[in-house]
């Protein structure tokens, strides 16, 4: 096997196992992971999946349209962008954290400073 994706395996198996426990622990809010639990992935990598949209938090939802956002990863700018197919918009808070998780997510694998704060 391919050391650098033995390397990549072993480090987001990590992060996983971290994240866990300082969510367990009160020390880590649910959406600012930068892993996925559910799908044992970067979180960039499985956002789009439905099992990110949460019509109550407004994850990844335009409640004008009542239809999930679609989700742009550039994985040269490392940017992420989340937007409601009908009205272009569907903006809230909790896609804001969303988008800078899978950003810091992002960022981390391609070796570059992940940041949350903003």
């Amino acid at each position: 096997m391919n050391t650098v994706v033995q390397l990549r395996n072993r480090d987001l198996h990590v992060q996983l196992a971290q994240e866990d426990r300082l969510e367990d622990a009160g020390r880590l809010a649910p959406d600012d992971r930068m892993t996925c639990h559910v799908h044992n992935r970067w979180v960039h990598q499985c956002v789009s999946s439905a099992a990110h949209v949460n019509q109550v938090t407004r994850h990844r939802w335009c409640r004008d349209c009542k239809t999930a956002l679609t989700v742009a990863v550039d994985e040269l700018t490392l940017t992420v962008h989340m937007s409601c197919p009908s009205c272009g918009d569907g903006r809230s808070a909790a896609t804001r954290r969303l988008e800078r998780a899978c950003e810091a997510s992002l960022a981390y694998t391609k070796g570059r400073p992940a940041l949350l704060a903003g």
